[in-house]
């Protein structure tokens, strides 16, 4: 009778992943940590991405709007006014101070400039901001109407039956973000009008 040969000795367990044996369960910290940082990266983006034109208008601005252009600009005119009251001095912008208003003037034109530069800027973050949360909103409706509708489908595959809800069937059906504009637009108007007969009325 022939020997048989050993069996095979079983392969070992493979080892667990460093990710799974240094798995940790994550936080609404965490969580939040990660949108921050994700946050941070675009706001840096954008950053980089500005003109010389944007660079220039925002340190502008900003100066402007500090109290330092304030005491700068008190003491310029104190030192001006001062320098042509005096008598002992010799005054090359005599009163009403016609040369001072001159410059004040074509300052503020500037000033006005730049800072119109600076709130254009900023108006186009904002812009990208609002669509990113209208792009958001929209992700997330949509997810919810397709959980709504594998909630239904499960129910009605276990034969959960509940009274009919009709909010329930409006809420799984997908929004249509132009028809919801033009129902606000409607809404608008509709309260407009109704504003302008009440004044009509009185």
């Amino acid at each position: 009778m022939e020997a048989q040969p050993p069996a095979p000795a079983p392969a070992p367990a493979p080892a667990p992943a460093p990710e799974s044996r240094n798995h940790k369960p994550r936080t609404v910290a965490d969580l939040t940590r990660e949108n921050v940082r994700a946050m941070h990266k675009l706001e840096q983006l954008s950053i980089a991405r500005r003109s010389l034109a944007d660079r220039i208008a925002e340190f502008v601005a900003k100066f402007c709007g500090s109290i330092t252009f304030v005491w700068i600009h008190a003491v310029l005119f104190a030192l001006w006014v001062g320098w042509n009251v005096l008598p002992a001095l010799h005054h090359f912008d005599p009163y009403p101070f016609t040369f001072l208003t001159l410059c004040v003037s074509l300052e503020a034109i500037f000033l006005s400039a730049f800072i119109l530069i600076s709130q254009n800027y900023e108006m186009r973050i904002s812009d990208r901001r609002n669509q990113l949360d209208l792009q958001i909103n929209l992700l997330s409706e949509q997810e919810n109407t397709k959980m709504l509708r594998m909630l239904g489908a499960i129910s009605r595959k276990l034969d959960v039956t509940q009274e009919d809800d009709p909010e329930i069937t409006v809420l799984e059906q997908a929004t249509r973000p132009e028809t919801l504009a033009r129902q606000i637009d409607k809404t608008f108007r509709d309260q407009a009008g109704g504003r302008a007969a009440h004044k009509d009325g009185r």
